[in-house]
This record gives C-alpha cells, structure tokens and sequence, in this order.
C-alpha cells in the first residue's frame, strides 16, 4: 500500500506540476523581451533528451552487478519507428496550445481508447460489448458537449486561438499516440527481456536525436530557440523543471507499471488528468463555463466505467 502510494504521488506531483507549466509556457510573456517562447513543439524535444539521460542513468545503476539475460532484448533500430511517431505527435499536442484551451487539450488526450477501438474493429476485426461501445460514445458526446462552449477566460489566454486547428493538432496526436503504443507492444511481446526502461531510455534518445536533427540541421530553429533561453532566464528555469518533471513522472510509471501493472496505471493517470484540468481552472484562470463542467463530467464518467469494466475483465481472467 505505501509504494503504491508514493507511486501515486510521484506521477501527481510531477505531472500535475509539469501540466502547470507546460500552461505557463505556452501562455506567459516572459522579460526583458516581453516575447512568448518561440517553437513549442520543440520542447517535446528538450523533455526527451533529459528523459533519456535519467532513465540511462537509472538503467547502468539497476542493472549493475546482474547477470546478463540469455533472452534477447529489442535492437536499437526496432525503437526508430515508433520514435518517428512519437516525435511529431507529442510536438503536435504541444503546438495546440497556441489555438485551444489547456483543458481542452487534455479532454481530447484522455480519449486514447475511442481511436484504438475504432481500429481495433475495422482493421482487427475485434468485437467489443455494448457497454463499451456505450463508453466511447459516452466520452465522445462528453467531448462534444464541451468543446461546443467557449471560455472567454481561457480563450483571452491564447496565442493564436483556433479551435479547428487546435483540435485537429490533437486528433493527429492522439492517431500517432495510437501507432507509437501499438508499435511498443510489439516490441514488447517480439522482445521479452526489453523493459519498460528500455522503452523509456531509447524511445527519448531516438525522439531527441531527430528532433535535433530537425532543428539544428535543416533549420535555424534549434539556434532560435537556444538564443531565446540563454536569454530569458526565467523561461530557462521553467523549460529545464518542466523536463525534469517529465523524465520523474516517467519512471514513477516505470515503476507502477512493474509493481502493479497497467491497470493501476490507467486508473492513477485518468484521475491525474481531472485534476489537471482541476488546477488549469482554478489556479492558472483558465475558467470554464458550467456547460464545460458537464462535459468533464460525462467524458471521465465513462473513462473511468471502462476502467472498472477492465478491471471486471482482469478479475474474471485471474479466477479462470
């Protein structure tokens, strides 16, 4: 009970904290150029190379003194695929924060299940029961009952606000999401000794590696950017703990993962998004309207009764 406790509070303080700043980033004016900091798809880039540095790190010390296993782990060129996808999706979900609302964002991002249910049915003939399907469309209508009012409050908050652009930003995050993980299993399954720190210390490399590419050898961004921290110190700081509390709240997951399993997982990160969307309202004035309120509502309501069914499942599957 205690590690799954402090487990718990390890990906809420950290992603809770990072979400407060990813907000802050992408809307705050920062001195002595009273300028926004340019090219925030990029700093899906700067998380994973501080991600990749602490799980390597981890990983040398975990693994010192074991002996090596007999059974092969994934080769490094298996993780590019999935790098691919997961640099240019997350840069995306990233860049939506320019056109909609933080909660917006994360509402749309909670919506991982209703793309890989959809897949799932038509290209892997995969039949799902009624109250699933009841779930998705739950989530969905929830999703379309909030995203059809405005929040002045929020909306002032923004760069550029647009929600088609903003929106669709997302849904191509969450379709890439969607590949990436499933890619990931794939490894998992082909390559069984590959943990899911191995996942974590060479997903980030690869993700780093051609973003740095990107920006620093076919374009000028990465010079932008670097010009405009070395300069504003204060978006320094908040760039620098923002990966930082990317790369803990990555292994807290590590370890809920294989101390507890998945499910856990689902349930701690569903509940860590609420109050995501909680803080941006309250804390950061990103306000919403009461019709916003019940879209949460009926969007987590059936996030958290798949969440239940699974666990339905598992139980079943564990007495069997």
């Amino acid at each position: 009970a205690a590690v799954v406790l402090a487990c718990t509070a390890g990906i809420y303080s950290s992603y809770l904290y990072q979400g407060y700043l990813q907000e802050k980033i992408t809307t705050a004016v920062y001195a002595p150029s009273s300028s926004r900091l340019p090219h925030l798809g990029m700093l899906h880039g700067l998380q994973s190379f501080v991600c990749f540095v602490i799980a390597g790190i981890v990983n040398v010390v975990m693994s010192g003194g074991k002996k090596k296993s007999t059974v092969k782990r994934a080769p490094l060129v298996e993780y590019m695929k999935p790098a691919l996808t997961n640099t240019i999706g997350p840069a995306l979900g990233i860049l939506a924060l320019k056109n909609i609302p933080y909660s917006s964002q994360v509402l749309v991002k909670s919506c991982k299940m209703v793309p890989v249910m959809i897949m799932g049915t038509i290209f892997g003939k995969k039949r799902y029961t009624f109250a699933e399907y009841f779930c998705v469309g739950l989530i969905c209508f929830g999703l379309v009952v909030f995203s059809l009012k405005k929040s002045s409050a929020a909306s002032k908050k923004l760069a550029d606000p647009n929600l088609l652009l903003g929106y669709s930003f997302c849904f191509v995050n969450l379709a890439f999401d969607g590949f990436t993980n499933a890619y990931q299993d794939k490894i998992n399954s082909q390559y069984k000794a590959t943990t899911s720190l191995d996942m974590m210390c060479w997903m980030n490399f690869f993700t780093g590696l051609l973003l740095s590419g990107y920006m620093f050898g076919f374009t000028t961004i990465g010079q932008e950017l670097s010009s405009f921290l070395l300069t504003h110190p204060k978006a320094s700081y908040d760039v620098l703990v923002f990966c930082i509390c990317g790369a803990v709240g990555q292994l807290f997951i590590f370890i809920t993962i294989n101390k507890f399993g998945a499910l856990t997982l689902t349930l701690v990160t569903t509940t860590r998004k609420f109050f995501s969307i909680l803080i941006s309202s309250v804390f950061l004035g990103s306000t919403l309207v009461g019709q916003q309120w019940l879209g949460v509502v009926l969007l987590f309501t059936g996030l958290f009764w798949n969440i239940q069914m699974k666990g339905a499942k598992a139980n079943k599957t564990k007495a069997q």
